[in-house]
């Protein structure tokens, strides 16, 4: 499981800020602020992306999707559940495998093996092949609302 500490964290925070997210680390053994999961998972809050140096990458990624996903009514009161129904749920998984894609040392295949290891499930079985063969409905959800163009690649936009 590649955990933040393990990564460059310049790019990622520079990712999340083009999307007006700030990444906020905590303390070690710090509770994290708005974690869903608690423990070492990370922690949504406003505009501010929660994690310590032992969360994982993905989950960290996964958090940003939601951020990115919402409406902005529940971005403005954001603390902890980013809510939603399954579609924005399987779009926010497709999004932080095509986010990993743009950071040096992290990558899709490396989330693929991460996101398979802390138990994602797929109807199709592993995330790679979700990703591959089973997702056109996450990947249109994201194009409709304007989060990624038809060729796949980031607008850099949140939903409006």
């Amino acid at each position: 499981m590649l955990l933040l500490n393990a990564t460059d964290r310049l790019p990622l925070a520079l990712l999340l800020n083009r999307f007006g997210l700030e990444l906020a680390l905590t303390a070690p053994g710090e509770l994290i602020p708005g974690s869903y999961w608690g423990e070492s998972e990370a922690g949504l809050k406003a505009d501010r992306l929660y994690a310590r140096l032992d969360t994982p990458v993905h989950s960290v990624l996964h958090e940003a999707g939601h951020f990115i996903c919402m409406t902005p009514e529940r971005r403005a009161g954001l603390e902890r559940d980013a809510g939603g129904d399954d579609g924005e749920e399987s779009a926010v998984c497709y999004l932080q495998v095509v986010l990993a894609g743009e950071l040096p040392g992290v990558g899709r295949e490396r989330l693929f093996a991460d996101m398979d290891a802390w138990g994602y499930s797929f109807r199709l079985g592993n995330t790679r092949t979700w990703f591959e063969r089973d997702a056109g409905d996450a990947r249109g959800w994201l194009i409709e609302r304007g989060v990624i163009g038809g060729g796949g690649q980031l607008t850099w936009a949140v939903r409006t």
